[in-house]
């Protein structure tokens, strides 16, 4: 498989302790762990000591000009941006439980990526969710984190090694893991800058040689009709999220705010392949479907592909949850109710990957290199390896 023939036979193993390889990365960062209880696993090339690298070589003062820029660049890009603090992270927390149910089911791609990787991989899911992918191969180990607290809660509750973190700010040293997950996470931040940035995070934390999966939803959907019932920003926005407000919406708008199954959204579905079949293989069997950009994509005033949406999530009246956050929430305004459906309706930001997208946000990184790309069940995948140390 092109996974194994990258990786095999290129690292001893040695025995660490998954307290020490797990607690020492964050200790003193300031980040909320939780964790199960541990026992003793194989994991290649693990250091007992997890420190994060500095910004610049060691022995090397920039110039304070440079080394200012650099610093408000990062504090900019690190900074969460209005919009994804109301309708991702509040969201996701007042969701969590009735999410978490409707996640379950392994998308066979991903699964046939993790299982791929050698004995004693350290892997990394950043953007866990509930963690349903965390412990999938039982030769490796796995650590997830994800911004939402209430969803590392249910990841903990099941015996995960977890924390809160921001997949901007990933809070483990340079060069720590073998590889590493992004699961329908990118498309939640609001930026090209921050999206440029957690994948630049994806590749720091992994060692030279370590693989990198991204998903992300597509524009170019299979379901035209599922575009409909998204509703769309008024423009796409470049930089930050400005003021305390909440975006404008596109009106009149023909569209309406519409029950979506609430299922496996946008899984990277069929079947189950043998792990020993590269996903070069799917790639090529799912590249006969890729969409036509003109057709399939939502059109805006200006003529510019569509990519910014509300998408809805309906939590039904008789769930638990309805009486904690979602009381606070409808009360603020980030919710609303609708009683024919019997559900409080909150809205979730996503930006949608349109065709090439995530290839050029790849395509300024000196430090890695896209060894697969494919577009599977109205997403698009790519895979990357890192190719210099630090």
């Amino acid at each position: 498989m092109i996974f194994k023939s990258l990786r095999a036979g290129r690292y001893a193993h040695q025995f660490w302790s998954k307290s020490t390889l797990f607690l020492d990365c964050v200790c003193g960062l300031g980040y909320s762990v939780i964790s199960s209880s541990m026992k003793e696993i194989k994991v290649k090339d693990a250091s007992p000591m997890c420190t994060l690298a500095p910004d610049t070589e060691p022995g090397i003062q920039p110039s304070s000009s440079v080394s200012e820029d650099r610093k408000c660049s990062s504090i900019s890009v690190k900074s969460t941006p209005e919009i994804e603090k109301k309708y991702v992270h509040h969201v996701y927390d007042a969701i969590a439980p009735h999410f978490s149910s409707t996640r379950f089911a392994k998308w066979p791609k991903v699964a046939a990526f993790l299982e791929s990787l050698p004995t004693g991989s350290l892997i990394l899911d950043a953007g866990c969710g509930n963690g349903k992918y965390l412990g999938l191969n039982s030769s490796c180990y796995f650590i997830g984190c994800d911004i939402s607290p209430s969803l590392i809660k249910i990841c903990a509750d099941r015996g995960h090694e977890v924390l809160v973190a921001d997949a901007v700010n990933l809070p483990y040293r340079t060069n720590f893991g073998d590889a590493a997950i992004s699961i329908a996470v990118l498309h939640h931040l609001s930026t090209e800058n921050r999206r440029k940035k957690a994948i630049e995070e994806l590749v720091r934390v992994v060692k030279k040689g370590g693989l990198v999966l991204i998903t992300v939803w597509a524009v170019e959907q299979e379901d035209k009709s599922l575009l409909t019932k998204w509703t769309p920003l008024t423009e796409r926005y470049l930089e930050e999220w400005i003021g305390p407000g909440s975006p404008r919406v596109r009106g009149p708008s023909s569209f309406t705010l519409e029950s979506i199954p609430e299922t496996e959204e946008n899984g990277l579905g069929g079947h189950p392949k043998d792990s020993r079949v590269s996903l070069t293989e799917n790639m090529q069997q799912s590249s006969c479907s890729t969409p036509q950009n003109e057709d399939d994509s939502m059109v805006s005033r200006d003529g510019k592909s569509q990519q910014e949406f509300f998408v809805p999530w309906h939590l039904p009246y008789h769930r638990a949850e309805v009486s904690g956050a979602s009381a606070g929430a409808l009360a603020n305004g980030l919710a609303k109710k609708d009683d024919k459906k019997g559900a409080v309706v909150y809205n979730r930001y996503y930006h949608v990957f349109g065709e090439g997208e995530l290839e050029r946000l790849v395509s300024g990184m000196d430090n890695a290199v896209i060894v697969d790309k494919f577009y599977d069940k109205s997403n698009w995948c790519i895979i990357l390896e890192k190719t210099l140390e630090g």
